[in-house]
């Protein structure tokens, strides 16, 4: 039997953008847009009348801006969102509130006319409309207050012996879709006096990971920073990749402190920063004294990663299909075999506690 097709609301203050991304989705036979909306109360009007599965939220617009939408839309009529946000330092504070909200994803417009990157956008909104349609919503209270039942249709084969023996010395971090949400509930479960430095990839473009960085520092006991060459890598502390970067962990010669590097390198399974990279360089300066967890995305970066990883005697953690938003990354590991334990995102924090703490 056929799919349905994905219908569609774009909502934005701009004729001309509304116009723009009612092309691009309408481009692609999968997806129907059944109306636009021209601000925050136009907007919600329609969402009740015509009930989409998607709405793509301008995140800057009169009456309602995105932001209110969004959280009166997920208090009452819980919907796929993908917010559409503009490539200003407050677009992407906007936008990082937003997905702490409860959206599933954004995209940049469009930073000019250029063809390619109009196709690249449009590329892009296709690929998470298609997606956000079968997200699972999740709102981190009520996350945190859930019992704990971990349910997965593809059990690992639990390698116990490999949180013992090793001394933990880094925990490395891999999220796409949904992953700002759940970053913030692990984040915020972790002590100040956490005793291992952490490095974090999560997809996203260049000019949000600042905020994005701001943010987790903000709600974390841990100091959270945005990732920079040459910045060393010490206890209780958290880097995030910069968007546009892979992140990498080097050190300058044997027994010397670790230190974050920046590569340049073009992007691996169309990301940048990937995941990939980031946990073979763990692997090449720590072996196997690390703990890499995979948490909720779209595609399967980190895998490679955690393969490698685990050959060396890593312990490797996957966040449940229960929790994920999109269970693609975690499950890509689970089922590659590469998994020690599978759980649900509000458990991995006390989990990466007990695991560094084991000598």
């Amino acid at each position: 039997m056929k799919e349905p097709k994905v219908r569609v609301l774009i909502v934005d203050d701009s004729a001309l953008m509304r116009r723009m991304l009612s092309d691009m989705l309408s481009s692609e036979p999968r997806i129907e847009v059944i109306g636009t909306a021209k601000d925050g109360v136009d907007a919600l009007a329609k969402i009740r009348l015509l009930s989409p599965d998607v709405v793509t939220l301008d995140v800057e617009m009169p009456n309602k801006g995105g932001l209110e939408v969004l959280e009166e839309l997920m208090a009452k009529n819980p919907t796929p969102v993908i917010m559409v946000s503009s490539h200003t330092q407050e677009g992407a504070q906007v936008t990082i509130k937003a997905l702490s909200l409860g959206c599933v994803d954004f995209v940049a417009k469009p930073s000019g006319s250029v063809s390619t990157d109009i196709k690249e956008v449009a590329a892009e909104l296709i690929t998470k409309v298609l997606m956000a349609k079968h997200a699972k919503l999740r709102s981190v209270v009520k996350d945190a207050a859930r019992p704990v039942v971990v349910t997965t249709a593809v059990q690992p084969q639990i390698n116990r012996s490999s949180a013992r023996g090793l001394r933990r010395e880094i925990v490395a971090i891999a999220a796409s879709t949904g992953g700002p949400m759940a970053l913030q509930q692990l984040m915020s479960g972790l002590p100040g006096d956490f005793p291992v430095p952490i490095v974090i990839t999560q997809h996203m473009p260049k000019d949000f990971t600042a905020s994005f960085a701001k943010r987790l520092d903000s709600i974390s006991a841990l100091t959270v920073v945005e990732g920079e060459e040459g910045m060393p890598l010490k206890p209780g502390l958290a880097v995030v990749a910069p968007g546009g970067s892979h992140l990498m962990v080097k050190r300058r010669s044997p027994g010397e402190r670790v230190f974050c590097g920046l590569s340049d390198a073009p992007p691996v399974l169309s990301v940048k920063p990937a995941a990939n990279i980031m946990f073979l360089s763990v692997v090449d300066e720590f072996g196997g004294n690390v703990v890499g967890v995979i948490l909720t995305g779209m595609g399967r970066d980190g895998t490679d990663g955690a393969t490698a990883l685990r050959a060396k005697g890593a312990y490797i953690i996957a966040e449940a299909q229960e929790t994920c938003v999109v269970y693609g990354m975690s499950r890509a590991a689970v089922e590659a075999g590469v998994v020690d334990e599978i759980l649900p995102l509000h458990d991995i924090a006390g989990a990466l506690v007990r695991c560094v703490n084991l000598r």
